[in-house]
């Protein structure tokens, strides 16, 4: 059975670099921290990220080449600290989120260990090019 890809498809013209982006998603499994996507309207996005922990200056937000990457990193710990139970993870994380044409990052806010990161797509134009067919 031969594997069906976007660049493959005749009707598809240019989308290699949408497949390349599919399959990194695909690769990427690290489950740390927590997050939930959700989508609050017809054009607005919501991630949250579980960060307990973290404070505000712990987390940076940044926006690289169409991926909204978002960094958590604590200072190091006391280490004469001694636990009978570590529970609470309390290692450096890097989250990768693709961003489609149009969406942009509006906002973002800590609450209650949790990082909300507001996005919106913007309206989408309808374009319509004539093309002038020219004389050999």
């Amino acid at each position: 059975m031969t594997k069906m890809t976007l660049g493959a498809h005749s009707f598809l013209l240019g989308f290699e670099q949408l497949e390349r982006m599919v399959e990194q998603a695909a690769k990427s499994k690290d489950g740390y921290p927590p997050f939930n996507i959700e989508q609050v309207s017809d054009h607005a996005y919501r991630i949250t990220l579980a960060v307990a922990g973290f404070a505000d200056e712990d987390l940076s937000i940044t926006v690289e080449n169409a991926k909204l990457v978002v960094r958590g990193a604590r200072p190091a710990m006391d280490e004469e600290r001694v636990f009978l139970h570590r529970g609470i993870a309390a290692r450096q994380f890097q989250k990768s989120f693709v961003l489609a044409d149009g969406v942009e990052v509006v906002g973002a806010i800590t609450a209650s260990g949790l990082l909300h990161i507001d996005l919106e797509r913007a309206e989408p134009e309808t374009v319509v090019q004539t093309i002038t067919i020219n004389k050999a």
